[in-house]
């Protein structure tokens, strides 16, 4: 395609106007030159696993000297943290998207607020929890859900295994999608099933405004919003807001 047929010069995109930042994107077409960056030194070897050692242990958590060879032949230490309660062949928990649907009322996510000890501070999730023994990622989520919130749900969707930290901890997850009738008996007042030494606050918050509510939240409260909220948070709004903002250049 000749240069001419480009409209577009010296432009870029907004893409995530109004979260507190601007992010751009600058366009390069063919015939630009490029800076390439270059490794400095050629991969040689495929990368893997030699030995793991364990370092401490506790009732959940384990540490771990992981001896492995890089790229280029050269054998390195990482420390791995690690669960203890991992299941054969499964992740190690689940994350639950839960959408509140109710008859003249907003669809709500359905959040939990808790204190969480390592951040010395209270945290917005998704409610969570592991995988047991047997158990597939849907029974465990609608178990958890349960448990923490109340609600009864139905399963709709599930992602496949992902990770939360790798260059911390081998710890993996699967979000599961549910839908909640709020109009059925069951969800008009919900019961939580919580455990003990468990205290979690849930809150509703509206879909179409998720991303403002939690912002607001943040300013309000001394919180910490896990980042799995935060970034479902940002395509919310995208696609509320600005679905048509990325936009495709024309040949």
């Amino acid at each position: 395609m000749h240069g001419s047929q480009y409209k577009v010069l010296n432009r870029s995109i907004n893409i995530f106007s109004g979260f507190g930042q601007t992010t751009k994107s600058s366009f390069r077409f063919p015939g630009h030159n490029t800076n390439k960056m270059s490794s400095p030194s050629k991969a040689t070897t495929i990368p893997h696993v030699v030995k793991e050692e364990v370092i401490a242990s506790g009732k959940w958590l384990k540490l771990e000297k992981t001896t492995y060879v890089d790229p280029v032949g050269t054998t390195r230490i990482w420390e791995t943290t690690k669960r203890t309660t991992r299941q054969t062949g499964a992740a190690d928990g689940v994350g639950i998207i839960a959408l509140l649907k109710r008859t003249l009322h907003k669809d709500c996510v359905v959040m939990v607020k808790q204190f969480r000890p390592p951040m010395d501070c209270c945290t917005l999730e998704f409610p969570a929890g592991l995988i047991d023994e047997g158990e597939s990622a849907e029974t465990a989520a609608l178990r958890e859900l349960k448990e923490e919130t109340g609600y009864k749900g139905e399963v709709v969707g599930v992602t496949p295994v992902t990770c939360l930290d790798p260059g911390l901890s081998n710890c993996t997850t699967q979000i599961v999608m549910v839908n909640i009738n709020g109009d059925d008996m069951e969800n008009t007042d919900p019961t939580q099933q919580l455990g003990d030494g468990e205290f979690v606050d849930v809150l509703l918050i509206p879909l179409d405004e998720f991303q403002k509510k939690i912002d607001d939240l943040m300013k309000k409260e001394k919180i910490v919003v896990d980042s799995k909220v935060y970034i479902y948070g940002m395509g919310m709004s995208q696609a509320f807001f600005k679905p048509n903002e990325l936009r495709v250049l024309k040949q």
